[in-house]
């Protein structure tokens, strides 16, 4: 991601240090606080939720932790840094400006990646439901993920060659700039590998794909032995209707995930398109467009795609939502035994009893909605 500074030449300037105008620099905290807080919550309880249910460690949400990681790490290595930058310059020094832009891209091609291997892995179990059985696995999963950070890690390594600090000095005062140390000419190459390798394929891939999802999931009719099962005889009556009921829910639950993820694959278009069509149109344009506001924009909307998605999975799963709110209960009910320490143990031990009287029927009310169809649509 291109830097928000610009390099200046290490030379004495006759002015004063040019300040950012006040009302930008309040917007940009003030959307920058609140897009990061918010996504470094979601995608960490996203984190939380597959790491500490057992019957959430799915394939699909393998590498939905994945790109959780990855967004974390734009957030925080993108976004964060842009508060202290945008008041008063670069202030991490020579080591920070190395790590700060590696990272940056780190979690922005690891994202990418995220984002192509669940979109193989759904078409997988969707359009080739029985060699699923075998591929589209926790195991492989974990495999491939392991693989893409790998990759990427060694791939952004070139990013430590390509930038560095620059010292400018002012009549009041010195600002130091991390930059790119090669001419513009040379590192463009480079953002159009990125821009070909990480939004370009993996969005002709995913429409690819999600068109022939499209085509099994939600305009075939369902398969025929389930209608012949349907009319079978009296005898068998019960169960089938009982097997019809659960493949239909099965059905449901693979359109509803799918869909969720479909979702994340349009935002992640929309809302990098403004700065992977910035950097294109720089390309071919002297001088270069760097207009304040639009360039915040483009800003803004790398940083609401990272802390976007728990929001569409508590809106679009019903799994997620559970999950989420159970993790919320389970905070809650952590701090309430914490203050119940300080209060006579018969009055605790009347709570904790209360507690165990309830629990089953909290067990029960997850037990109730289609986890298991889930599941199964996911493996």
């Amino acid at each position: 991601m291109e830097n928000n500074t610009t390099i200046f030449q290490d030379v004495r300037n006759l002015t004063e240090i040019p300040l950012n105008p006040l009302e930008e620099q309040v917007i940009t905290i003030f959307l920058t606080m609140l897009i990061c807080g918010v996504g470094i919550a979601g995608n960490i309880m996203v984190v939380l939720v597959v790491l500490r249910t057992k019957h959430m460690v799915t394939p699909t949400n393998c590498y939905l932790v994945s790109l959780a990681i990855a967004d974390l790490i734009v957030l925080l290595a993108a976004g964060l840094p842009n508060i202290s930058d945008v008041v008063a310059f670069w202030i991490y020094g020579y080591t920070g400006c190395l790590c700060i832009t590696y990272l940056q891209y780190l979690g922005i091609n690891v994202s990418s990646c995220s984002i192509t291997a669940f979109t193989i892995e759904r078409y997988i179990a969707i359009c080739h439901s029985i060699k699923a059985q075998f591929i589209c696995t926790v195991s492989r999963a974990k495999r491939i993920i392991a693989g893409v950070w790998v990759f990427t890690s060694l791939y952004c390594i070139m990013w430590f060659f390509l930038v560095d600090t620059d010292e400018t000095v002012y009549t009041n005062g010195v600002v130091v700039t991390c930059g790119y140390r090669v001419s513009r000419s040379l590192y463009m190459p480079i953002y159009f590998l990125d821009f070909t390798l990480f939004y370009v394929i993996p969005l002709i891939v995913a429409t690819v794909l999600y068109g022939l999802i499209a085509r099994i999931l939600f305009m075939s009719p369902l398969p025929s032995h389930l209608n012949d099962r349907a009319g079978g005889g009296s005898v068998h009556q019960g169960h089938s209707n009982s097997t019809n009921k659960a493949n239909k829910g099965a059905v449901s639950a693979r359109k509803q995930i799918t869909k969720m993820l479909a979702v994340v694959v349009v935002l992640f278009a929309l809302l990098w398109m403004p700065y992977r069509t910035l950097v294109v149109v720089n390309s071919f344009i002297d001088p270069p467009y760097h207009d304040t506001w639009f360039l915040l924009f483009c800003r803004m909307c790398i940083y609401t795609n990272s802390a976007i998605n728990p929001i569409i999975y508590n809106l679009m799963s019903q799994k997620f939502r559970v999950a989420f709110k159970k993790l919320c209960k389970c905070s809650w009910r952590h701090k309430e035994k914490a203050v119940e320490y300080n209060v006579p143990m018969y009055y605790s031990v009347m709570k904790d009893s209360s507690h165990e009287s309830n629990e089953p029927v909290t067990e029960q009310e997850d037990v109730s909605w289609p986890n298991q169809q889930e599941v199964q649509s996911n493996k």
